[in-house]
């Protein structure tokens, strides 16, 4: 096993009412979840369900990670973004990647 640093990450289910607008919403927020320590992200869907989205997110300190997601302003951009439901979010520490 190789030692790496241990990484918080972000974990985030839910449906939208349509991809093409979430992305520019999120596209535009990046500066922000940028600001707020996202380090990095993954975007994906349920095969065949290009609305119902899996997103995995790299974030500096759990601190920050959840300080973002409970946000008042995720909230609205989430809203703004046409997210049609509350995410499933869950966070967890890498202890090992191959």
């Amino acid at each position: 096993m190789n030692w790496r640093p241990r990484i918080i990450m972000v974990f985030a289910k839910h449906k939208v009412e349509d991809y093409v607008k979430w992305k520019q919403v999120f596209d535009e927020y990046e500066a922000h979840r940028k600001a707020s320590g996202e380090t990095s992200y993954n975007i994906g869907h349920v095969p065949g369900e290009p609305n119902s989205l899996c997103l995995l997110f790299g974030w500096d300190n759990i601190e920050n990670a959840k300080a973002f997601i409970n946000s008042d302003d995720l909230k609205a951009t989430m809203q703004k973004a046409g997210v049609l439901e509350a995410p499933d979010i869950t966070f967890f520490e890498t202890v090992e990647a191959g």
